[in-house]
C-alpha cells in the first residue's frame, strides 16, 4: 500500500525522454516513465497535425518511435484504462463501461504490481485509472501521490477541478455555456486561467511531483506513472497557451452534412438524439472554432507538462537508462460525424498518440502498422522482465521499437460498450459490428473521414467476413456497473461491494 504523500513519478502513459539508444542488459533493467493524457486525439505534431503547438511531443518523437496508427483498447476512459493496466480486453474482463476490474477479477495482476514483483519501486499520480472515487487500483504502489488529505479519506477521487484549483472567471466561461440554463458543469467548457495561477492547477502539481521523484536517488529501478486530466473538458489552461493561437485562423475538421444517413438505424438515432445537438448549437452561435481553440490550448498545456518531465529527466541521474511511453486513453471528436466526445467505434475516438523513447528504442522513426495500446503491458513484460500472471492479449512491440522496419500490419480489436459490439481495424479497413448485428465498413485509405459506409455492398462481403473472423469467439458478460456497486471507505483504504436488492 502507498506509504507517503510525497510526489512520486510513475509515467506510464504520455511521457518523453531524450536518451541514448542501446540495448538494456538484464543486470541493468531500465527505469520506466509512463505519461498519460486524456481525450488526446491525433492532433499533435508527431502525427502530422499542423495546428497544434506541441514542441515537447515533437522533441520526444525525434528521440524515439511514433506509432501513427495506434488504436485505443476502449472507447472511453474506464474500459480503455482497464485494458491497458490488465493487458486484457473487455471481452475477457467484462469491463465494458464503468465496471471496476479489481472488484470483478481481483486475481488480475495490474501493471504496477507486475513491476513491483520484478523488483521495481513504483510511483503513481494523477489520472491513470478512471477519475471518480474508488477506481484507483491501490495494489502494487510504493507511493501514490494525492494532492489533499480529503482525497485520501474519500476513496481517492481525482478531483482535478476542486479544493482550490483555479478556474476561469466568470464561470461558466465558454460561449457554449454562457447564458444557458442550466449550463453544463464542465462539458464544452473552455477558457483561460491567469498565468500566475498555473502552479496551482492540479495537473501542474502532479507534474511537479513527478519531476521531484525523478530528481531522487533510487536504489532500485523505478516505474513512474503520471496521468494528466488535460486535454479532457473543461479546456481550462493558462492564458499563455490560448495566446499561441489565433481563433480567426483555426480550421475546423471537414464535416459532411448527411454524414449520419448511411449509419445503421439504431446508432443513427442515438447520435441524432444525444450528440448532434451539441454540434448544431456550436454552429448556430458560431463557436466551433472557439471550442477547438480551447482544446488546442489544453493540448499545448499538456505538452508543456511533458516538457517539464523531459527537462527533469535530462538533468537527473537516470537519463541514460529510462524507457518512456506517451499515450492517450482514447481520442476525441470535434464535430466529425456530428459528435463532440468519444464513446464511438470510429477513427476519431480510437486513433491516439503512442510514442516510445529510451534505451533500445530507435530514434526519429514512425511506424504506420496498426497497433493497440493493449500492447503496452506485453512490451514492458518483455523489455523489463516482468513476472506477468495474466493471459496478456496484446502483442509485444519490443522488436519493432529496436528495429521499426520489422513492423507488420495486423487486425486490431476494439470492443464497444456491450458484449458482441466491436470494431476490427487495420491499415486499409475499419469494420464495425453492433450488438444488434448491424454493420459499418470503411475503406480508410480512400475514405479517411469515414463518410461512406460500404457494409451494404455485396462486393465487400468477403472483407467483412474476414475481419469478423478476427473478433473473439465469445464475449464475457458485462460485470456490475457503477450503479450496482457501493464504495465502502475505511480510513485511507476502500473496497467495493455489490449492492444487495434492498440497496438498489
Amino acid at each position: 500500500m502507498p506509504t507517503s504523500n510525497r510526489p512520486l513519478v510513475l509515467l506510464l502513459v504520455a511521457s518523453g525522454l531524450l536518451v541514448t539508444s542501446g540495448s538494456v542488459s538484464a543486470a541493468s533493467p531500465p527505469n520506466v516513465i509512463l505519461f498519460a493524457t486524456d481525450d488526446l486525439c491525433d492532433w499533435v505534431g508527431p502525427m502530422g497535425h499542423t495546428q497544434a503547438v506541441t514542441p515537447n511531443l515533437d522533441r520526444l518523437a525525434r528521440s524515439g518511435v511514433t506509432f501513427t496508427n495506434a488504436q485505443s483498447p476502449g472507447t472511453f476512459c474506464a474500459p480503455s484504462r482497464t485494458a491497458i493496466f490488465t493487458g486484457q480486453y473487455a471481452s475477457t474482463t467484462g469491463c465494458y463501461t464503468t465496471q471496476v476490474y479489481f472488484h470483478e477479477k481481483p486475481e488480475l495482476l495490474p501493471l504496477q504490481a507486475s513491476f513491483q514483483q520484478a523488483g521495481y519501486a513504483t510511483y503513481g499520480a494523477g489520472k491513470l485509472f478512471h477519475h471518480p472515487a474508488g477506481y484507483i487500483d491501490q495494489r502494487g504502489w510504493n507511493e501514490f501521490y494525492l494532492r489533499t488529505e480529503k482525497q485520501r479519506q474519500e476513496g481517492w477521487p481525482l478531483d482535478s477541478w476542486g479544493d482550490g484549483t483555479p478556474i476561469p472567471q466568470p464561470y461558466p466561461n465558454s460561449r457554449y455555456n454562457q447564458g444557458r440554463v442550466p449550463a453544463n458543469r464542465f462539458f464544452l467548457e473552455w477558457g483561460p486561467v491567469p498565468d500566475e495561477l498555473e502552479e496551482e492547477m492540479a495537473d501542474t502539481i502532479r507534474t511537479n511531483w513527478a519531476c521531484e521523484v525523478l530528481g531522487r536517488e533510487h536504489e532500485k529501478p523505478f516505474f513512474l506513472a503520471v496521468g494528466l486530466y488535460a486535454p479532457h473538458f473543461p479546456n481550462y489552461a493558462p492564458q499563455k497557451y490560448f495566446d499561441l493561437y489565433d481563433t480567426s485562423k483555426i480550421k475546423a475538421p471537414p464535416y459532411k452534412d448527411n454524414d449520419l444517413d448511411d449509419l445503421p438505424p439504431k446508432i443513427r438515432r442515438q447520435k441524432i438524439a444525444r450528440r448532434k445537438q451539441h454540434h448544431e448549437r456550436l454552429v448556430e452561435i458560431g463557436a466551433v472554432e472557439d471550442a477547438i481553440h480551447g482544446y488546442l490550448a489544453s493540448v499545448t498545456y499538456a505538452d508543456a507538462m511533458l516538457g517539464r518531465v523531459l527537462d527533469a529527466l535530462e538533468v537527473s541521474p537516470h537519463a541514460d537508462n529510462t524507457l518512456i511511453v506517451f499515450w492517450s486513453d482514447h481520442g476525441y471528436h470535434h464535430g466529425e460525424k456530428g459528435d463532440w466526445g468519444k464513446h464511438t467505434l470510429w477513427e476519431r475516438t480510437s486513433n491516439v498518440p503512442f510514442i516510445w523513447a529510451g534505451p533500445g528504442v530507435a530514434k526519429n522513426q514512425s511506424v504506420d502498422a496498426t497497433v493497440s495500446l493493449i500492447d503496452i503491458y506485453p512490451t514492458f513484460a518483455e523489455r523489463c522482465n516482468l513476472p506477468t500472471k495474466n493471459d496478456l492479449e496484446g502483442v509485444s512491440q519490443a522488436a519493432v521499437l529496436e528495429n521499426p522496419s520489422t513492423a507488420q500490419d495486423r487486425d486490431v480489436f476494439l470492443p464497444y460498450l456491450t458484449p458482441g459490439a466491436y470494431a476490427i481495424i487495420n491499415q486499409d479497413w475499419r469494420y464495425i459490428r453492433y450488438d444488434d448485428g448491424t454493420e459499418e465498413l470503411y475503406d480508410t485509405q480512400h475514405d479517411p473521414n469515414e463518410w461512406r459506409n460500404l457494409a451494404g455492398r455485396e462486393d465487400r462481403s468477403e472483407i467483412k467476413a474476414s475481419m469478423r473472423a478476427q473478433a473473439p469467439a465469445s464475449f464475457a458478460p458485462a460485470g456490475a456497473s457503477r450503479d450496482r456497486l457501493q464504495l465502502v471507505l475505511d480510513k485511507q483504504d476502500y473496497h467495493w461491494r455489490t449492492k444487495l436488492p434492498r440497496d438498489q
